[in-house]
């Protein structure tokens, strides 16, 4: 029969993953539609519960120094948090609001940074010679395009009809 698969084509096809590879961070971002994030960006600060639990944890790996469960010392920490009073949960919020206050005003000094744009004295992340050889690089393609001639290789994704997997090949 002309055209038809043998049932070991059928099993390899079904088995394969027709998936693009991706590139890096960028790609994910610009895939789901949300910016990069900036490495340079202030932590937001931790909430009154998590500046009991930094403490709490100390103490209970000292309690119980063969527990190695992340989930029990949660447990047990939620639940003393719970039963605190509001008297006794004051100074985990005074030290919370202090953190919120100092993320703030590193969140107008970043924000005002931003808003002027990158300084003139920062270099980008290239060296100098690799800018050099990229400059040498459009020079030679673009007399090859002037020439005429079709030596250009351009490396492509494609799917070959066969196998049904991307693979890399010239265009």
């Amino acid at each position: 029969m002309k055209g038809g698969r043998s049932k070991s084509d059928t099993k390899s096809a079904k088995l394969s993953v027709n998936k693009k590879p991706t590139k890096g961070a960028a790609a994910a971002a610009k895939k789901s539609g949300k910016a990069a994030k900036d490495p340079n960006k202030p932590k937001r600060p931790a909430s009154a519960f998590f500046v009991f639990m930094e403490e709490f944890r100390e103490q209970y790996k000292k309690e119980h120094p063969k527990n190695k469960s992340v989930a029990a010392v949660g447990k047990a920490g939620g639940d003393k948090w719970k039963s605190l009073s509001a008297a006794e949960k004051a100074p985990y919020v005074a030290k919370a609001d202090k953190r919120k206050v100092e993320y703030e005003k590193k969140m107008k000094a970043y924000n005002k940074e931003q808003a002027e744009g990158p300084k003139e004295e920062e270099e980008s992340e290239k060296s100098v010679s690799e800018v050099n050889d990229e400059d040498e690089d459009d020079e030679e393609g673009s007399a090859e395009v002037r020439a005429g001639a079709s030596t250009m290789n351009i490396r492509v994704w494609r799917m070959t009809t066969t196998s049904r997997i991307w693979t890399w090949g010239i265009a």
